[in-house]
């Protein structure tokens, strides 16, 4: 018996979604962050206003006093909509499961100096709180700004900052072999030590922040900007100078997270300034309201970690916040 194998060449019939081909063009094929991410959020036939806010509708532009006149015209440069995020977070999991598990079986934490364990337990672990805080206000981004393109990065944001919360806690029981009183005497030092507390109220204030463009700009761009290079990239570069380089691989996530995550800062920042004078005037004068705030609630904290150098360390910190916000998004920040 002879079988003849034949192929087929079977022409799609359309290479997209009529919504996604009104803004590439005619049929023109799309990539999946394109068709997961525009015109995705309704538009028209609600049947209701919300009862909580019946001023405005489920989804309104008038949330925020920035304007936009396509609120699709942001674009996340990582391309992230739901699926190849948790790819690459599950790729990054991985990683830091492996970094946990070396840093645990080699004992490393015996080489870090008791002086400076006891560092990371009172000056990093609380920062889990702020962490939380980051995670309830980008979901509150996400369940009141406009427009997917927007949203959804915000959602993963929240979500990324909430393992971050978790990489701390696994990093202060770690420190303490295991012991748990750390995170209780963690949440004693957010709660009542004087050093937090400038910072605890800044994070309560950003919690009942109600313009969600504003809080972006004042979580996302202000606090993280100051934050991140000041907790994880200082505080780690002077604890390995003191036996304890083996902590750069617990925070690794946290200080690869900040870079990439600030790449769709600057963009969307960038875009949201270019649309008008009004909006770039608007971030500004958030981002500089903020960053006064945020620089006096992160002093005590920098002073307990460098002492006579925590003003200076934190002014350099600053220094590169205004000079990134210029370079990447076209801000000028005082």
């Amino acid at each position: 018996m002879q079988i003849d194998i034949k192929t087929a060449d079977i022409k799609p019939i359309r290479n997209t979604f009529d919504h996604v081909a009104k803004r590439l063009g005619k049929d023109k094929p799309a990539s999946r962050y394109q068709e997961a991410t525009f015109d995705i959020q309704p538009e028209t036939n609600f049947h209701y206003r919300p009862l909580w806010d019946p001023e405005h509708l489920l989804y309104d532009r008038r949330r925020t006093a920035i304007e936009m006149e396509d609120w699709y015209a942001f674009r996340d440069p990582r391309q992230y909509y739901y699926g190849t995020w948790t790819i690459t977070r599950s790729r990054q999991q991985d990683h830091m499961e492996k970094n946990f598990a070396f840093f645990e079986k080699r004992r490393l934490v015996d080489v870090m100096p008791a002086e400076w364990r006891n560092k990371v337990a009172t000056l990093l672990v609380p920062i889990r709180h702020a962490e939380y805080t980051a995670n309830l206000n980008n979901c509150y981004m996400s369940a009141y700004g406009y427009g997917t393109a927007i949203t959804q990065a915000c959602l993963y944001a929240g979500l990324d900052h909430l393992g971050i919360a978790q990489y701390l806690t696994r990093i202060g029981l770690a420190v303490s072999d295991g012991d748990t009183a750390v995170l209780d005497a963690a949440k004693i030092a957010w709660t009542d030590d004087e050093t937090w507390q400038p910072l605890r109220k800044l994070c309560e204030d950003l919690l009942v922040t109600k313009d969600w463009f504003e809080l972006f700009v004042a979580q996302n761009l202000v606090l993280d900007g100051l934050l991140y290079p000041l907790a994880y990239d200082r505080f780690d570069t002077a604890i390995s100078r003191h036996g304890g380089s083996a902590l750069a691989m617990l925070t690794d996530f946290a200080l690869e997270w900040f870079g990439e995550s600030s790449r769709w800062v600057d963009a969307t920042l960038k875009t949201a300034a270019a649309e008008s004078d009004k909006n770039k005037a608007q971030i500004e004068q958030w981002a500089n309201a903020w960053g006064t705030r945020a620089i006096e609630a992160l002093t005590p904290i920098a002073m307990a970690e460098f002492g006579g150098e925590g003003e200076a360390t934190l002014a350099e910190i600053r220094a590169e916040l205004i000079t990134r916000a210029k370079k990447k998004s076209g801000l000028d920040l005082q």
